[in-house]
C-alpha cells in the first residue's frame, strides 16, 4: 500500500496548491490550463489506446461495458457521490465545481494500466516505481485542475486510496493470471476511455465515461476467451 499512500499524499498536496493559487489566476488563464490538460489527456490517450493488438477487443469491450455500466448507472452514482460533496463542502450556487473537479480528477487518476501495474507491483512487495511515477503525474494534474475547478479534486484522493488500494491488496491473484496479451489490451481499453475523458475536459462531446469502467475488466475476460473462441470457430468450421 505505500505506494498507494503517495499517490493519494500528492494528490492531496498538488491540489492545496492548486486550490491556493486559483484565486490568483484569472478565469482566462484558468480555462486555458484546463484546455492544456484536456489536450496532454487525449495525447496519453491514443498512445495508450494504439497499443492494441486486436481492435475488435477493444469495441467490443466498449460496446458490452457501456450496456453493463448504463444498466448499473455508474456515472450516476459517481455524480450522486459529487453532489453530495458538493452540498457538504461547496457552496449552493450553481457555479460551484465542486462535483466537476471530484469526477474528473477521480476518473483521471484510477483509469489506465499504470494504476493497475503499479497496483500489481505494490502488492507483489516490490518497491513501487510505478506507482511513485504515476504520483508525480496526478500531482502535477491536481495543481492545474485545484486551479482550474476548485476543492474538489481533494476527494479524489479517497478514490485513490480505494480503487487503487483494493487493486494492491488482490494483486497477488491479478498477478497470476494477467498475461502480456491482457495487460496490452486493458492498455488500449483504458486509453479510449481516457479519450472520452479528454474530450469531456474539452468541453468537445460530454461522454458518461464512467458507464464505460467496465470495458477494462470486459478486455481482460475477452483476451483470456480468445484462444478458446477460436478453437470454437474452427470446430464448427468458420
Amino acid at each position: 500500500m505505500e505506494g498507494t499512500l503517495v499517490n493519494a499524499i500528492a494528490v492531496v498536496a498538488g491540489g492545496l496548491a492548486g486550490v491556493t493559487l486559483r484565486h490568483r489566476f484569472s478565469e482566462r488563464v484558468r480555462e486555458t490550463v484546463m484546455a492544456g490538460i484536456g489536450l496532454a489527456t487525449l495525447l496519453i490517450g491514443f498512445q495508450m489506446a494504439l497499443q492494441t493488438g486486436n481492435v475488435l477487443v477493444v469495441i467490443a469491450s466498449l460496446v458490452l461495458g457501456g450496456i453493463i455500466g448504463e444498466a448499473i448507472h455508474i456515472e450516476e452514482g459517481i455524480e450522486a457521490l459529487g453532489r453530495w460533496a458538493q452540498r457538504m463542502y461547496g457552496s449552493q450556487t450553481q457555479e460551484s465545481t465542486v462535483a466537476a473537479a471530484f469526477v474528473t480528477s477521480s476518473l483521471l487518476f484510477c483509469v489506465g494500466p499504470m494504476t493497475v501495474l503499479g497496483a500489481i507491483q505494490d502488492g507483489l512487495g516490490q518497491t513501487p516505481v510505478l506507482l511513485y511515477t504515476k504520483s508525480l503525474l496526478d500531482g502535477i494534474s491536481a495543481v492545474a485542475i485545484g486551479a482550474a475547478l476548485g476543492a474538489g479534486v481533494l476527494l479524489s484522493a479517497g478514490t485513490v486510496l480505494l480503487y487503487q488500494g483494493a487493486l494492491t491488496l488482490a494483486a497477488g491473484a491479478v498477478h497470476s493470471v494477467m498475461t502480456q496479451e491482457m495487460t496490452r489490451e486493458l492498455t488500449a481499453t483504458g486509453g479510449a476511455l481516457i479519450i472520452g475523458l479528454g474530450l469531456g475536459i474539452l468541453q468537445i462531446r460530454k461522454i458518461r465515461v464512467g458507464n464505460l469502467l467496465p470495458a477494462l475488466v470486459i478486455s481482460v475476460l475477452l483476451t483470456a476467451a480468445l484462444p478458446y473462441l477460436r478453437v470454437l470457430a474452427r470446430a464448427v468450421g468458420l
